[in-house]
């Protein structure tokens, strides 16, 4: 199973199952299914009660996780600290790692510290903060994950009005000549999905629309597909 982002295009497009709307007591069970059901990626999300208001898994799950699944670990830092904490987290299993724009630490260098350990390497931003914010790294990077949620909790409504920002990463990935990929996270279900994959996006994070489908797993990748 390929776990190099790189080696995918970003013309693909790419299941990435949140890991928070799991059964946290059968995860090895589940993480199990969902490859099986078809997903190339399992989203992890990181929070540390200070850069998002709650707090989720860390170091101990993901390294436990690891020893379960060949999927793609795509390790999601929503903590104020990526810099400091990028190398534990890459120890423990992650083959990608993005962190948000919003975090304390200096953006440029956290994506060197990320590509120094061997990792691809992705920046997300909230909301409320502009796709230009953004722009002066995209050379560096290989994923731009746009939030349709205010990140912090699963099982959020779909904001709309965020598609426009997947459009404009698009147009700007286009104008580089950047093979970099797209991906959303944040009420993403089947009916969703076609508003975001037309505007430009490639990677589908989903939880609650896969992990808890009301026919399993294999339905909610397929519903997505």
């Amino acid at each position: 199973m390929n776990k190099d982002l790189r080696k995918f295009s970003n013309g693909d497009i790419l299941i990435s199952p949140s890991l928070l709307a799991a059964d946290f007591c059968q995860l090895g069970s589940q993480i199990t299914e969902v490859a099986a059901a078809g997903a190339e990626l399992l989203h992890l999300d990181v929070m540390d009660g200070k850069m998002v208001p709650n707090i989720s898994f860390g170091v101990p799950v993901i390294e436990s996780l690891r020893g379960r699944s060949e999927l793609l670990f795509d390790v999601h830092l929503m903590i104020d600290r990526p810099l400091f904490y990028a190398e534990k987290f890459v120890k423990a299993g992650a083959d990608h790692v993005t962190f948000h724009i919003e975090s304390s630490d200096d953006p440029a260098e956290t994506i060197k510290e990320i590509h120094r350990l061997g990792v691809t390497a992705g920046m997300s931003l909230k909301p409320g903060t502009p796709a230009e914010a953004l722009f002066p790294y995209l050379d560096d990077l290989e994923l731009i994950l746009v939030m349709t949620v205010e990140p912090g909790f699963g099982g959020q409504s779909f904001m709309a009005d965020q598609v426009a920002k997947i459009a404009a990463f698009k147009q700007e990935i286009a104008r580089r000549g950047k093979n970099i990929h797209i991906e959303v996270d944040g009420g993403i279900g089947a009916k969703t999905a076609p508003a975001v994959l037309e505007a430009g996006a490639n990677i589908l994070v989903a939880g609650t629309s896969v992990f808890r489908h009301p026919e399993g797993m294999a339905a909610g990748v397929a519903a997505l597909r």
